[in-house]
């Protein structure tokens, strides 16, 4: 380890809140490989520098150069493991020098507006965060979101598309493989091209299940669970293609979706972010294809005075909601477009931004799951927001209680860097990136080059990639489809669905997270 000396210093105002504000955040992020001195002890050491420059600037002073302003911090984040860009971006974009040195001067110069900002949007004690909290919680909380869906699917697979339901996987494979040939083994990947007697398909099913649960209760982030994960990728996945019309839902592909970056999921930034953007595409495009449809009753924000009667499965309380006077549902029409447009950008703000963010989505599902039966969907939604709270605002909740003395505390024991494989890291930021921008773009009706679409559209193939927007036009009317039956050709009697609205003097009920899928599809 290089001596103190050896070491760059950066000189800053002892006398300015907001800059010991900062330098207290620096220098938690560089550690060891940075030293921090006022000028008013340090500027002695170098009496070729005004003293109206460290007042002015910070100054970082390394390998016998000095750096000021934007520069110095540019140089000083290129201390810091994946923060080498700054200084890349500084030195390679043509102007971009010029445009931070303007904006640190700004700021230099209204330092007293800036510490108010700064305990605003990140707290009295800015601290690089951590997610290994958030990180834990997810995977945990997402192996029982699988759980949920084996079972709730197992329950009904055997009449769904099973050797006897409604619609076999053996015969949906076989008619695929008519018309598709051979590239349909990859074009519609499932286990079941190779295994799809009925003991095939309850294996995968349960063994799901069982599997999903010691992914739940194994030690977050070991390998043991990302082999889990991987197994509960590829069965999922065998599922939503088996199912075709019953597993085709939005929430079917979020879960793959979320579930495949699980399998790369550290408490790092890059790995985290990419869980933010999953969640920014999931709200932020179901508010724009609501306003992009056209439809008259999201622009006239009468959408929910029909959407509480006509949804799949309501709840109980939907025909409490359903008779909430019009201008109350006019009111949280706006409300939801609103959160939708809005919360979303809020994700990729500063601290407290990104906790507004988190609560507002997590009280829209909540609404959401009290008025409507959507499985699953609010869950993962919900826990989709742990990466928008940081281990400081988790740790009050998920965190040693107070009082109490682990054999091992927590505490004392030494932080490990965490590290990432960066090539994993870029190339799965890339691919995403790639293949999910051109769909965000679609969703405000630009349709990318037909070439760009088809050489990007192998991610969705696998549920790596969807998009994502619920109810973009509004069901105004509710026709419900009547089955009957007779033992004797003379007597016909209905066919009483067990969920779905039917018999007037029945209410509707809570199902969730359980999803009754035939039900669902007799909807549409």
């Amino acid at each position: 380890m290089p001596s103190r000396t050896d070491r760059p210093l950066l000189v800053f105002d002892g006398d300015c809140s907001f800059c010991r504000l900062w330098i207290g955040y620096w220098n938690k992020l560089t550690g060891d490989a940075v030293d921090y001195a006022p000028y008013q002890s340090a500027a002695a050491r170098f009496p070729d520098v005004p003293v109206d420059a460290f007042k002015k600037a910070v100054q970082l002073f390394e390998n016998g150069r000095r750096y000021s302003g934007a520069e110095a911090v540019a140089h000083l984040l290129a201390r810091v493991e994946g923060w080498a860009w700054a200084l890349w971006l500084y030195t390679h974009i043509p102007g971009l020098a010029a445009l931070a040195e303007l904006a640190y001067r700004f700021v230099a110069a209204h330092r007293n507006a800036g510490y108010k900002i700064t305990r605003t949007l990140w707290g009295s004690r800015p601290e690089p965060p951590a997610y290994t909290l958030a990180a834990s919680l997810f995977s945990r909380t997402i192996a029982f979101i699988y759980l949920i869906a084996f079972i709730s699917f197992g329950r009904q697979a055997r009449g769904l598309i099973g050797e006897k339901g409604v619609q076999p996987v053996t015969q949906i494979l076989a008619e695929l493989h008519q018309q598709l040939g051979v590239s349909a083994v990859w074009r519609v990947p499932t286990l079941f091209w190779w295994a799809n007697s009925e003991y095939a398909l309850l294996s995968v099913v349960w063994g799901g299940a069982v599997l999903a649960f010691v992914a739940a209760i194994a030690k977050p982030h070991t390998g043991g669970q990302k082999a889990a994960f991987f197994v509960l990728f590829l069965y999922y996945l065998s599922i939503v293609n088996g199912g075709q019309i019953f597993t085709s839902y939005q929430w079917d592909y979020l879960l793959l979706e979320a579930g495949f970056l699980a399998l790369f999921l550290k408490p790092v930034w890059s790995r985290v972010w990419l869980f933010r953007w999953l969640l920014f595409r999931l709200m932020f495009q179901s508010g724009v294809v609501k306003l992009a449809s056209g439809d008259l009753t999201w622009h006239n924000l009468t959408a929910l005075a029909f959407h509480y009667e006509t949804q799949p499965l309501p709840t109980p309380l939907a025909w409490y909601a359903f008779h909430f006077p019009m201008w109350i549902q006019q009111f949280s029409t706006f409300m939801v477009l609103a959160m939708e447009l809005t919360l979303p950008f809020l994700i990729f703000g500063p601290r407290r931004l990104k906790q507004i963010a988190a609560t507002g989505i997590i009280f829209l599902e909540l609404l959401i799951a009290l008025t409507g039966n959507y499985n699953f969907f609010n869950l993962l939604t919900i826990a989709l927001c742990l990466f928008l709270f940081d281990d400081a605002f988790l740790s009050r909740y998920f965190g040693p209680r107070p009082g109490a003395v682990p054999r091992k505390p927590w505490r004392d024991r030494p932080v490990k860097p965490i590290r990432s494989n960066r090539r994993v890291s870029a190339v799965l930021v890339t691919v995403i990136l790639a293949a999910s921008l051109p769909i965000l773009a679609s969703s405000f009706n630009i349709a990318p080059p037909a070439a760009l679409r088809t050489a990007l559209s192998w991610p969705a193939t696998y549920g790596l990639v969807n998009g994502y927007g619920l109810f973009a036009n509004m069901t105004t009317t509710r026709p419900e489809i009547s089955l009957e039956g007779s033992n004797d050709n003379t007597t016909w009697e209905p066919y009483v669905f067990l969920y779905k609205p039917g018999p007037l003097n029945r209410a509707p009920a809570f199902v969730a997270p359980a999803q009754p899928r035939l039900d669902w599809q007799m909807w549409f």
